[in-house]
């Protein structure tokens, strides 16, 4: 019960930033703008598809989800960070913490299984062009859809019921001005095997397994676009794929460098750990619909119209 009593009332300090005001106040610009952006971005995609006829298909379909799941982390991350540099509140209590966390990591998955359903997109466009209209319809689109919130749901519920098991009898500071779940245990009195090892069953079974299926996909799609007759057509090919790619490697280069850095990193900068952290969270959301729209002649259209008719 004492235990208990203690976990309920303790709170923890947001990190990863200098406790400097003069530092603060230059970070608090660029972020808040960058936050602004974001949000900005991915409301006028989501508004797009919603419009545009043309554009309810599958791959629009992904891409609209894709957008959610950039709202959720960067409405997921974003505040507590804005908070603590222009609020100077760096102290975040124990309820709030757990239920950013849970946020932060299912968004994260979300955006990771429909990197992986993007790319089977492309590779049924691909590789199968004939029979993508039937193999992958709007209802098949929004069935996988459901399935990724489930998925990620199922999945992630345990996090937050194991960290209400642990003993924190101190309030401690994280590495990052957001609550990770990696950062979380370290702070704990209690023994934490169970939590790092099903951490790190969800690392591998989601994130890891997404990607692998990525790579995967544009093996096969490489090996057909190498039997294209023309190095035109090749290139006409990959091009439907480059928005993808760049979406793949906004989200899963950061992770890698992240999990390599934490793995081996220990004589590394906090600095550059936080500054890959804040990369891998804060940078698709904000990159996204700009390769998308930049891509995409219809809603580079459509943002273009949309500017005109206001001018």
């Amino acid at each position: 019960k004492a235990n208990s009593s203690q976990t309920k009332t303790l709170s923890f300090l947001l990190g990863g930033f200098p406790a400097r005001e003069n530092t603060q106040l230059w970070g608090a610009v660029p972020l808040s703008s960058a936050y602004l952006l974001a949000l900005l971005g991915n409301c006028t995609i989501l508004s797009i598809i919603k419009v545009e006829q043309s554009l309810h298909a599958p791959m629009y379909l992904l891409l609209a989800m894709l957008a959610v799941a950039d709202l959720g982390l960067c409405t997921s991350t974003f505040p507590s960070i804005l908070m603590m540099l222009w609020m100077k509140a760096r102290e975040i209590g124990f309820g709030i913490c757990l239920a950013q966390m849970f946020f932060i990591h299912t968004f994260t998955e979300i955006e990771s299984a429909v990197i992986l359903a993007m790319a089977f997109d492309r590779y049924v466009a691909i590789c199968h062009p004939l029979r993508y209209s039937t193999i992958l319809t709007n209802s098949v689109t929004m069935k996988i859809c459901a399935a990724i919130i489930m998925r990620t749901i199922l999945i992630l519920i345990p996090l937050p019921v194991l960290l209400t098991q642990l003993c924190f009898t101190r309030a401690s500071k994280l590495s990052h001005p957001y609550c990770l779940h990696p950062d979380i245990i370290k702070h704990s009195g209690s023994d934490t095997r169970i939590n790092s090892a099903y951490g790190l069953f969800l690392l591998i079974s989601t994130l890891g397994l997404d990607l692998l299926f990525v790579l995967l996909s544009y093996v096969l799609i490489l090996k057909t676009i190498l039997n294209i007759a023309t190095w035109r057509e090749r290139l006409k090919t990959l091009n439907t794929c480059i928005s993808h790619i760049c979406a793949v490697l906004l989200f899963f280069t950061p992770m890698i460098c992240l999990s390599i850095l934490h793995r081996f990193g220990k004589h590394v900068s906090p600095q550059v750990y936080t500054s890959v952290a804040n990369l891998h969270f804060l940078a698709p959301p904000l990159l996204n619909p700009i390769v998308y729209s930049v891509k995409n002649k219809v809603i580079w259209r459509r943002i273009l119209g949309m500017f005109y008719q206001r001018g």
